[in-house]
């Protein structure tokens, strides 16, 4: 009997906000977040009450559950976008970014995951390193319905309404954070001993969302106002400084909660703790071309370099100033992405096509600020793309190509034909 379909972008929409219930729940200071966004947002002319989040991030252990989050992310319309090595900023980890990657999948919900695998080579420890790969074998992040339905839309081309409620409930629980442990406390030392991320993902039942992310049109103002809201927030907004033409990514967040865990040898009363999880808030701007990111990145490291004895917030500023900052330039010197849309009195108008994923060094520096002063560590193996895609089953997706892409499809449109 033939089925009734939903579509991908229904399924993601469906998920995004049970997601996002289920979050806010687990972690009220998020919900507080939540409202102060959307107040700050509402007085700069952006009514953003009942959004959808635009991102979370998510870490699995091996090569297998990174193969089976491909498939279920597949459910849901969104592909593996870029490759990240967090690795160079001292995270165990290599990641991408899965989301929609058509016009009209963004438009309907933009919603995307930062999916990182963890690097077991990076454990200095052979032992150690060994220990993590057997507790990580021994567990099973899916539920059992959730793999029957990622297999039955494989095979149907989708799900109905019906299958897509189940799986959406099904798939949940791998999001879930679990209290409970599944190594002692004396394991769980030794892990975290050897990062806090490694405690983290190889220390419970499943992988848990560590983050969502709400979008911001005034990042600045949000910065601001968290610490009097009784937000612990990060020292900077990650990314590059305020700008005229807003470009790439610019995030910031509230620092990961101390959270109540029990560890298998503890009863009673007695429990552990365990710092994972945070508020993240977003505000885009302008995909850049790979001339733009070669400037951006060459000035983001200058000020990265730059004399500590001034601020970081101002050496930031100086080196950005070399970054030219109105539209028609940067679309001259062909820095960024647009879109060019003919009226119809003939006037052209240009419009910047808006960046989908992240920066390496932006993620890193939300995982680093959120490792409660943990020393930064220096990895010095190489990180490899190739044994990324071979775990997660397929090549990653470039993302200067999805952007030159929408360029070209929406040079001269008349109507935008593709999302910004």
């Amino acid at each position: 009997m033939a089925r009734n379909l939903v579509t991908t972008d229904d399924i993601r929409g469906r998920f995004c906000a049970a997601l996002s219930a289920m979050y806010r729940a687990e972690v009220p200071l998020y919900a507080d977040l939540i409202a102060l966004v959307d107040t700050i947002n509402a007085a700069h002319g952006h009514d953003s009450a009942g959004e959808p989040e635009r991102h979370g991030a998510i870490r699995v252990g091996t090569a297998q559950e990174l193969a089976m989050m491909a498939r279920a992310f597949a459910v849901l319309g969104m592909e593996p976008v870029g490759y990240y090595d967090l690795a160079m900023a001292g995270v165990p980890v290599h990641s991408t970014a899965f989301r929609p990657v058509t016009e009209a999948a963004l438009a309907a919900n933009p919603f995307r995951v930062f999916c990182s695998l963890l690097r077991l080579d990076l454990i200095a420890d052979a032992a150690l390193r060994a220990e993590a790969a057997a507790i990580l074998a021994r567990r099973q992040i899916f539920r059992p319905a959730a793999i029957d339905l990622i297999a039955q839309a494989e095979a149907q081309g989708g799900l109905d309404s019906q299958q897509a409620d189940a799986f959406v409930a099904a798939l949940l629980e791998t999001f879930r954070w679990h209290h409970d442990a599944t190594v002692d406390s004396t394991t769980y030392r030794r892990l975290s001993g050897a990062h806090r991320l490694v405690a983290d993902i190889v220390a419970f039942k499943g992988p848990h969302i560590n983050h969502l992310t709400p979008r911001t049109v005034q990042i600045d103002a949000v910065q601001a106002a968290m610490p009097a809201h009784g937000f612990d927030a990060k020292d900077t907004v990650e990314g590059p400084p305020a700008r005229a033409v807003p470009i790439l990514l610019r995030q910031t967040s509230f620092r990961a909660l101390t959270e109540a865990v029990r560890f298998t040898d503890q009863t009673g009363n007695t429990i552990g703790r365990h710092t994972a999880r945070f508020g993240e808030i977003e505000q885009r701007g302008a995909a850049l071309t790979r001339k733009g990111r070669a400037l951006y990145d060459a000035l983001l490291a200058r000020a990265l370099d730059g004399d500590r004895a001034v601020p970081y917030a101002v050496r930031l500023a100086q080196a950005f100033a070399a970054f030219p900052d109105d539209l028609a330039t940067l679309v001259d010197q062909r820095l960024i992405h647009a879109r060019r849309h003919i009226g119809a009195d003939g006037t052209i108008t240009i419009e910047p096509i808006r960046y989908e994923d992240f920066l390496p060094v932006s993620a890193a520096g939300i995982f680093q600020s959120n490792l409660a002063g943990e020393a930064r560590q220096v990895y010095d193996e190489a990180s490899s793309q190739a044994a990324f895609e071979a775990a997660l089953g397929r090549a990653v997706i470039d993302p200067f190509d999805l952007y030159a892409a929408c360029e070209a499809q929406a040079a001269f449109a008349p109507e935008p034909a593709c999302q910004g």
